[in-house]
């Protein structure tokens, strides 16, 4: 009888994508068990990949969308995804707001804005949807969700009545907020947040002494964004009657996430468990024989809801074996063992650089899979 693999990876960064992932855990396994079955289960965690996958899984289809980039100057040519007979739209904010689209030289926490964000949910809501999940991962942002809910019709006004200027160097200048231009369409919206932080907004824990010295902080810089989103978190407590200081995971993405708490029906989710429910993983595990995971490093934080983890606890639940294949494996990763992986690999065949890691990454990661294919064939 021919032996089903799941194959449920995330991407493997500046590597290959889930789906590559995918191709190349096929090919080495296949080289051992010809005849084996395989259903692909792309994985993300609400960052980079979410809307691939998520497509990949559910058959959905992508929309051309030029929106506002992490500068209010820059225009981006980007896209959202459609799925569930296009009632639903995947939004990666990083789509419009990432990292990834400015030079090292131009990240500036105090400038970036969240706007072209608030555009794509616009251009969702223009399509009809009647739900939106919303990926956080990979932001270089640090507004608190300001600019996208500029985007979607509220006004901040400083004390001279005012709009206030976009960026995280802007928030100490709110002194109003009117949401009375705030678009209607939210109220009947559901939307995810789909992240894998926990985060308060404010705090040594909190969006910006956490995450903004990644998006181009300095120290002294840092300083002014936690003031400044003190100033923003009082404001929203005072004007929604209702404390925005504390919740966790309200500090993903610069704070993007209490915006989109604040100013719409927006709900937290654990960003892989939300992808696992969407693309029906769980069914795919339930008649698997083998479960393969992965992504570019496993390591001590890996237990706070990563992909690797979030697919191997499923997998434990239905006594699966699960492997788990990464570019690297770093320190205490030993309690991983109590969550159901069977054995973690790292892909490697021997010491070299990054970059000649992530262009070999495909054949490391079909050879490995071929490896751990071969023991099984041996064992069962």
């Amino acid at each position: 009888m021919s032996k089903t693999f799941v194959l449920a990876p995330d991407s493997f960064k500046e590597s290959m994508s889930a789906i590559d992932a995918c191709h190349a855990m096929r090919t080495g396994i296949e080289k051992i068990y010809p005849d084996a079955r395989f259903i692909y289960k792309p994985m993300a965690d609400g960052g980079e990949g979410t809307i691939d996958a998520l497509l990949f899984a559910l058959q959905g289809e992508k929309v051309a969308v030029t929106v506002t980039g992490p500068l209010s100057h820059q225009r981006i040519d980007t896209y959202f995804g459609l799925i569930d007979e296009k009632q639903t739209a995947i939004i990666e904010m990083a789509k419009a707001n990432g990292i990834d689209l400015l030079l090292p030289e131009q990240r500036n926490p105090l400038l970036t804005t969240t706007l072209g964000t608030g555009e794509l949910i616009k251009a969702a809501l223009d399509h009809g949807v009647k739900k939106i999940i919303i990926g956080l991962g990979g932001s270089v942002t640090n507004d608190g969700g300001v600019g996208m809910a500029y985007a979607l019709g509220v006004r901040f006004y400083d004390q001279h009545g005012k709009n206030i200027t976009f960026g995280g160097g802007s928030l100490h200048q709110i002194d109003k907020i009117d949401v009375s231009g705030l678009d209607t369409r939210l109220q009947h919206t559901e939307i995810l947040i789909a992240c894998d932080v926990n985060n308060p907004l404010i705090g040594k824990n909190g969006a910006s002494y956490v995450f903004a010295p990644q998006k181009g902080a300095n120290a002294d810089m840092v300083e002014l964004l936690e003031a400044n989103m003190q100033h923003y978190a009082n404001c929203l407590s005072n004007h929604f009657k209702q404390n925005f200081h504390n919740i966790a995971g309200a500090g993903a993405a610069g704070g993007l996430s209490t915006g989109l708490l604040a100013f719409t029906n927006a709900q937290i989710s654990a960003g892989a468990k939300t992808i696992i429910q969407e693309i029906e993983l769980e069914a795919a595990i339930a008649q698997a024989d083998y479960v393969f995971t992965g992504e570019g490093g496993i390591d001590f934080q890996t237990q706070f809801g990563k992909t690797p983890l979030a697919v191997s606890q499923l997998a434990q639940r239905y006594q699966k074996p699960v492997f788990a294949c990464a570019g690297y494996i770093g320190a205490e990763i030993d309690h991983l063992y109590q969550h159901g992986f069977s054995a973690i690999f790292g892909i490697l065949d021997k010491s070299c650089d990054l970059e000649t890691a992530c262009q070999n990454g495909a054949k490391n990661l079909e050879r490995t899979c071929e490896n751990i294919a071969r023991v099984l064939k041996q064992i069962h």
